[in-house]
């Protein structure tokens, strides 16, 4: 994960929460022999396997995909770029697979009662907007929406609508210009560590088909500049009462997937 890579499973390992320290995570990929002994390595990782998908993989999808009519993915494009084309490919291909952990298409009142909910409407939401001066949003909004058409061609949607949207829930950042080598150029700033920052993330390209070839074909590097990172505090106005987060583009996300119900 720290490398940039988006398939890192499984994602327990990651994130434990009740489960750290069980047993039901300490397992490792094993190649089999012809002949496992009881008690041996491989039977024990087998056996906890088996139960980490009987007890948390299982339950998880009957009790929460199986009542969804509605997804949010959230897409870190930028993190991303920032770790170069194989990590970029391997967004692209997990985006895929992503799709295939769902049951996309139309709820229809027998199909919903009889085998159970569909994901009718799916977000693809580039996170991180407010790392970027809003001249670039339709490029990031771009490459996440040329992701997601690579996605629909390995998924079968069955009527299931998708959207790419580049947002922030929120917003820890304002729009600078600041004069770099005698010209003005488009930044944020926020806080970090108490202090304000100036940044510059570097210009998306143009064209996303231009960064998708390049990580099909396994570059090592991007061909111009380097893709910057950084991480924000939340702005100070966040923490005082009676004021409102400041978002972009949640408003869309939720007219989206909502709006239709309200």
């Amino acid at each position: 994960r720290g490398a940039g890579y988006s398939d890192c499973t499984p994602g327990r390992f990651l994130m434990p929460g009740e489960l750290a320290g069980s047993p039901a995570l300490t397992f490792v990929p094993m190649a089999r022999n012809e002949r496992v002994a009881r008690g041996s390595v491989w039977r024990e990782c087998e056996r906890r396997y088996e139960a980490y998908r009987r007890q948390v993989v299982r339950p998880f999808y009957r009790d929460h995909f199986a009542r969804l009519d509605r997804q949010v993915v959230l897409v870190d494009v930028l993190s991303a770029l920032h770790a170069g084309p194989e990590a970029f490919d391997n967004l692209r291909l997990v985006m895929g697979d992503v799709m295939g952990a769902f049951r996309p298409g139309r709820n229809g009142f027998f199909r919903s009662f009889f085998a159970g909910r569909r994901v009718e409407k799916i977000l693809f939401a580039a996170t991180k907007a407010d790392h970027l001066h809003h001249r670039q949003h339709p490029r990031l909004q771009a490459l996440a929406e040329a992701l997601l058409a690579e996605a629909r061609s390995r998924a079968d949607y069955s009527g299931a609508r998708t959207e790419a949207v580049a947002l922030a829930a929120l917003r820890s950042t304002v729009e600078a210009k600041i004069d770099h080598r005698g010209e003005p150029l488009d930044c944020v700033q926020g806080y970090k560590d108490g202090k304000v920052m100036a940044f510059h993330a570097g210009e998306l390209p143009a064209n996303p088909q231009d960064v998708l070839s390049l990580a099909r074909q396994g570059g090592q590097t991007w061909l111009d500049d380097e893709f910057g990172k950084m991480v924000f505090d939340p702005p100070p106005s966040a923490k005082r009462p009676g004021e409102g987060l400041v978002h972009l583009r949640l408003d869309r996300a939720a007219e989206f997937l909502i709006g239709d119900r309200l």
